[in-house]
């Protein structure tokens, strides 16, 4: 006979909470980033990112006064796009986007030989009003954004910088690290869609408590 409890779907989410907070040891990340860092340890179960998740001074309210003032989050992926909660987001006024697809995205990077990525940064340029980049896997997206920071031609009110895999990832954090934008980093080679979508939501979840 199994042994396990059957847990009610709306506590899941709590004890999962409950238990990295008992397996981090009542380690703290600072009482702003605490929730952040679990949640993404939440979506990913990978412990690593206690330590791998980097925070700018002060980006945490930051980020929440710009999604106040209806902020647009750009993503890389369908994916990252669908995971956001728009409820919450549209409720401010904002909303999420994400240029992957577009046929105008895929024509320009095909003839510029760019990947779609980078494209999507250049599109990104255009939007008016706070500007949040959400990048969980494309490295050429932080790439061409830090080189339209530095170009004057964008202004994000935050950048997280989350790509996963092994080719230009890791440099291409270190430039948003090193960079002046507003930044939420996960240093090394880990990250993804998921993981973007985890801490954009955190955010937003914060200002619905």
């Amino acid at each position: 006979m199994s042994d396990i409890k059957i847990v009610k779907p709306m506590d899941i989410e709590k004890r999962s909470f409950e238990i990295i907070t008992e397996r981090l040891g009542g380690r703290s990340f600072g009482e702003d980033k605490d929730d952040i860092v679990k949640r993404v340890i939440h979506t990913s179960a990978d412990f690593d990112y206690a330590d791998n998740l980097v925070f700018s001074d002060g980006v945490v309210e930051k980020a929440l006064e710009a999604i106040k003032s209806g902020a647009t989050i750009v993503t890389d992926t369908q994916m990252a796009k669908a995971g956001i909660n728009k409820k919450i987001l549209e409720s401010f006024g904002g909303e999420a986007l994400c240029y992957m697809s577009d046929d105008d995205v895929a024509a320009i990077a095909k003839e510029s030989g760019i990947t779609r990525a980078m494209v999507s940064m250049e599109k990104a340029c255009r939007i008016s009003g706070p500007l949040i980049l959400a990048i969980g896997n494309a490295p050429t997206a932080l790439i061409r954004a830090d080189e339209l920071i530095k170009e004057g031609r964008m202004k994000p009110a935050l950048i997280i910088g989350v790509p996963v895999g092994f080719v230009n990832v890791v440099e291409s954090k270190e430039l948003i690290i090193e960079g002046d934008t507003p930044y939420i980093v996960a240093r090394g080679n880990k990250g993804g869609s998921n993981v973007a979508a985890a801490i954009c939501n955190a955010l937003l979840y914060k200002l619905k408590r």
